[in-house]
């Protein structure tokens, strides 16, 4: 997601990438169903917004297809990747640990949480020089 051309998609633009990645391929019908469920909002608010996310390279449409059909760019994981690698750049100033560490402290994190923070820690550990 950190291609040149693409920017960093909006709360309104996350929320239809999930859409997408849960049904693709999909249509402007199922995607505007899903939000409508949510929230009301116009099927032409759905078509514009798709719009913006198809010039900003978050999206693909199969024109070949009809109704046309949409894909996210990017995987989940790679989404998921490129947003907290900017969030660690510009919020905690490169500083992956301070992330770990306010979001540990900002809820209860169940038993298989904590768990696997200490299994994560111990192989970060195992990697370091001595």
């Amino acid at each position: 997601m950190r291609n040149r051309g693409t920017t960093r998609p909006t709360t309104a633009e996350l929320e239809i990438l999930r859409i997408v990645w849960d049904l693709q391929p999909c249509t402007v019908g199922q995607i505007h169903e899903r939000i409508a469920q949510a929230r009301r909002k116009n099927y032409s608010t759905t078509m514009k917004m798709l719009s913006l996310m198809l010039g900003k390279g978050l999206l693909t449409r199969d024109e070949t297809a009809s109704p046309h059909r949409y894909r996210a760019k990017f995987t989940r994981q790679r989404a998921r990747k490129s947003l907290l690698a900017d969030l660690i750049d510009s919020v905690y100033e490169g500083s992956a640990m301070s992330v770990a560490l306010q979001a540990l402290g900002q809820s209860r994190a169940a038993p298989e949480e904590i768990a696997a923070a200490r299994a994560m820690l111990d192989v970060l550990e195992r990697r370091r020089p001595t």
